[in-house]
């Protein structure tokens, strides 16, 4: 059975793909999860840039928006030329809430509007005034796409049922233990994007055989081959590194293309494994 890879053009590291409202999204980009707020954020992020990364995702959460702006400003490129994440908090969500967030994390980062903002995780009960208000911002300009994280289907079927614009992204844990082929098929029906965090699942796809034997035919490292893999399956990815070879190794993937049985074998790793919590039981 063929897999169901992706009619999109994988061309080189500043590649984009549209998203459901024309606003064009690189497919691969830097995250900062973890990365220490100050000298390693700045560097990482100014690091990916002047390699010709062009996509920078962040949250509140991880308490270093601060440095991914100075980071942005050090870089010297043009702000109109990135394309920059963050994300909502639990604690913060709620329809005023939401609003007065959304614009202490655009002071932290220093800038006047965000390409995409998320809402981190689905706290039942709040993300639809949530999203009520991230619809307001995306009508007003301060944000030219919005979606959210960790949402599973029936998740967001429950936001769609009363949203008047429809997520863009759909940013969630994926990798070859999870990959949750049933989810991808309904994000592509739904016209929203799928992104994937832990793409590496946390170092574990170092050490993978599987992973190794195929970079092996290719010239490739494990990581590499994850990467190739999440694009070929229409997955925007944003591997976390705060070291300046693999920031640069992780975009080394332009040169190559798996075939369609080295996409079945990483596909056939799936054990709907979890490296993260589970969107149906978090509590936090």
């Amino acid at each position: 059975m063929k897999t169901e890879t992706a009619q999109k053009p994988i061309t080189n590291l500043q590649g984009t793909w549209e998203l459901n409202n024309g606003y064009k999204m690189p497919y691969l980009g830097l995250g900062v999860w973890k990365a220490e707020d100050g000298e390693e954020v700045i560097n990482a992020v100014k690091w990916a840039i002047d390699a010709g990364y062009r996509h920078i995702d962040t949250a509140k959460a991880y308490d270093n928006e601060e440095g991914v702006g100075k980071g942005i400003k050090a870089s010297g490129v043009d702000r109109k030329e990135l394309f920059i994440t963050s994300k909502l908090w639990n604690t913060d969500q709620g329809y005023e809430s939401t609003l007065n967030a959304f614009h202490k994390t655009l002071d932290r980062l220093d800038t006047d509007y965000l390409d995409l903002y998320l809402i981190h995780w689905p706290v039942e009960g709040k993300y639809k005034d949530t999203w009520r208000a991230m619809e307001k911002l995306y009508k007003e300009g301060k944000i030219k796409a919005i979606g959210v994280s960790n949402f599973l289907e029936h998740q967001l079927k429950d936001l769609m049922e009363d949203a008047e614009i429809h997520p863009m992204v759909d940013q969630l844990e994926f990798h070859p233990w999870l990959v949750q082929k049933d989810l991808q098929k309904f994000c592509a029906e739904n016209n929203i994007q799928y992104e994937a965090w832990s793409p590496l699942m946390q170092g574990k796809a170092f050490k993978n055989e599987t992973l190794k034997e195929i970079g092996e035919k290719y010239g490739k490292t494990p990581a590499q081959v994850v990467l190739r893999w999440d694009l070929q399956n229409g997955v925007i990815t944003i591997p976390k590194s705060t070291s300046q070879d693999h920031i640069k190794s992780n975009a080394d993937l332009f040169d190559f293309e798996l075939s369609e049985d080295d996409m079945q074998t990483i596909n056939a790793l799936d054990r709907n494994e979890r490296i993260g919590p589970d969107p149906d039981n978090f509590d936090f």
